[in-house]
């Protein structure tokens, strides 16, 4: 078994003649959780788009699990990668567990004639109970919390058995208790998966759980820092990053962030 999982080699992506990243390397292993940070426009999503080859770069190399874009079929290799955006664009008022089963085919809605496996019905309600919706099983989109929407993504996003999990700000629009929950959900599932390797893109330090291994600090499209988290998410460099003098705790396995004296 492979144990890289990412292997990224100076990236750069250029949109209408504007570097959006540069000179991006970044290799993620099995196990370990990175967290993107930076402030708004430093190339978090567009980094997040070529890691889950929805995006290609305009320089450099990308391998993901094993496959090097521009040499693979992407459509292939996105069922082997987990994507939790908050922003799902959903067509139908699916229930939760349809929401979940939707999973299997990387689709926005059932498919006709698409029946699921016994098999693939009861991975979908054990992944229903591992982020704590049973009791919501039935329930349809429009009437779920944004906080329950999370859940459910996470869920939908693990009917693949995804070797590489990407989540892009899952804790947007949060209040502090569905924040929490979210967070604490995210912290069982890489406990259950030791082999899952996992890429969450935020802006807030905040809404990392305490499970971030690794951390990479954007800026202007450049990493201005990378490596184990308790290295990199530190007072001088997030302050560098964010272009504002900022003091970081960690408690309790969470960060903190407020304006430095």
């Amino acid at each position: 078994m492979n144990d890289v999982l990412i292997s990224a080699a100076g990236v750069r992506v250029t949109r209408s003649g504007r570097d959006l990243l540069r000179d991006i390397d970044l290799t993620v292993r099995r196990g370990e959780h990175w967290a993107l940070l930076g402030p708004n426009g430093a190339g978090k999503s567009t980094l997040l788009a070529v890691l889950g080859a929805t995006g290609h770069p305009t320089a450099g190399t990308v391998e993901i699990l094993g496959s090097r874009l521009g040499r693979v079929d992407v459509r292939v290799l996105r069922e082997h990668i987990g994507h939790v955006d908050p922003r799902h664009r959903m067509l139908s008022p699916l229930t939760v567990f349809e929401t979940v089963l939707t999973g299997l085919t990387g689709t926005t809605d059932l498919m006709m004639r698409w029946e699921p496996t016994a098999d693939e019905v009861a991975r979908a309600e054990e992944h229903i109970a591992s982020v704590g919706l049973t009791a919501r099983r039935d329930s349809r989109w429009p009437v779920l919390s944004q906080g329950e929407r999370g859940r459910a993504l996470i869920a939908r996003a693990l009917m693949s058995e995804p070797e590489l999990l990407l989540l892009d700000e899952p804790a947007t629009g949060l209040d502090v208790a569905a924040r929490e929950h979210l967070l604490e959900t995210i912290d069982v599932l890489r406990g259950r998966h030791p082999d899952l390797g996992s890429v969450m893109v935020t802006h807030h330090l905040e809404d990392l759980p305490a499970s971030t291994s690794h951390a990479m600090l954007l800026r202007d499209g450049a990493a201005v820092a990378q490596g184990g988290a308790d290295e990199v998410i530190t007072s001088s460099a997030v302050s560098h990053a964010f272009d504002f003098p900022l003091a970081i705790v960690r408690a309790e396995g969470r960060w903190h962030a407020r304006r430095s004296a």
